[in-house]
């Protein structure tokens, strides 16, 4: 396990960077809630610069995704509302998707841009408010996938869907459901159809699976929220903690909490760790990407360390990055 005292950061003044967000260039992108909200850029130099959405009413950013000429899709996880909007490098904002079926879309957790450029979305509950479908048999989430034929939803029924990821080969989806706590994967088949749904990871007392990205071995990487713990899966759904940073009493408080169904957002609001600050994702940087970063709910940095194993570059890894290459001068 890595010493927490060999962990470092980047950033500064950051609010809710919950997704971080890394490209070959050496960029770290988060979605930030000042103002209206919008995305923190933070430099190689370590200079933090942003981009505030330019729209009527503040957008909530939770997960980010990053497109070819330097615009970004957002996940608006508002109160009542949610949708996928596309900012661009001026904060210009065009909605992307606000309903489905007819009906508006709920509070939107998280978007992911795939090799072909689909978008996949998740939607962890329809329950109002979120916070009362924190509860081990939360069922309510689902998956949308939007491409040429348009969106629909392609999962659902999920224990609160929370990250996904496509494998590396594109033939298989993963998907967090953080408060059933586990993994589930599916078979990617013909026009985006998922299929074959199985637990491909269980966890245990304390880990509340929230982000996760692949490495250069196909381990699959695990954040979890309360906890502050970093699991690798291996290819067999063999488990091993990376980093954790826990207070027992909080984390004792929460366990008793979800077992009784009275889990809520004073236990997702309090930091439990020394150091870190509700850690929610995981995204590799570096020229060979063997540094992590991960993203966090509650704190006003990122923190890095060196991965015992390279990550594998996302699709985005190289994409051009129009106007927000200047942030490298």
């Amino acid at each position: 396990m890595i010493d927490l005292d060999a962990l470092s950061f980047i950033g500064a003044g950051l609010r809710r960077p919950e997704c971080a967000l890394a490209h070959g260039s050496g960029i770290v992108f988060a979605p930030d809630w000042t103002g209206k909200g919008g995305v923190a850029i933070l430099a190689p130099s370590g200079a933090v610069r942003r981009i505030e959405a330019r729209w009527p009413q503040p957008l909530r950013p939770n997960g980010i995704a990053l497109e070819a000429g330097g615009a970004f899709l957002l996940a608006h996880l508002g109160d009542e509302d949610g949708g996928v909007f596309r900012m661009d490098h001026a904060g210009a904002i065009e909605p992307v998707l606000t309903e489905i079926g007819g009906r508006a879309l709920p509070p939107t957790n998280f978007v992911l841009v795939d090799a072909e450029g689909r978008l996949w979305v998740t939607v962890s509950t329809t329950i109002q408010p979120r916070a009362d479908d924190y509860r081990k048999d939360a069922c309510t989430g689902f998956v949308v996938l939007i491409d040429g034929a348009g969106a629909r939803i392609v999962a659902d029924g999920l224990g609160y869907a929370n990250e996904c990821a496509l494998s590396p080969d594109g033939r298989r989806f993963y998907v967090n459901e953080t408060f059933a706590r586990r993994t589930s994967v599916f078979d990617i088949g013909a026009n985006g159809a998922l299929a074959n749904r199985r637990t491909f990871a269980a966890y245990g007392p304390g880990t509340y699976p929230d982000g996760l990205v692949f490495d250069a071995e196909g381990g699959l990487w695990v954040t979890s929220i309360v906890s502050n713990r970093v699991i690798r899966v291996r290819p067999d759904g063999a488990q091993e903690i990376v980093v954790e940073d826990v207070a027992p009493a909080h984390l004792d408080w929460t366990e008793a909490a979800w077992a009784t169904d009275a889990m809520g957002r004073p236990h997702l609001d309090t930091a439990g760790g020394r150091i870190l600050k509700n850690i929610s994702n995981l995204a590799f940087r570096g020229e060979t990407l063997e540094e992590a970063v991960l993203g966090c709910l509650l704190g006003d940095r990122l923190a890095v360390f060196s991965s015992p194993v390279p990550g594998h570059p996302p699709p985005h890894w190289r994409v051009d990055l129009g106007p927000l290459a200047c942030v490298l001068d």
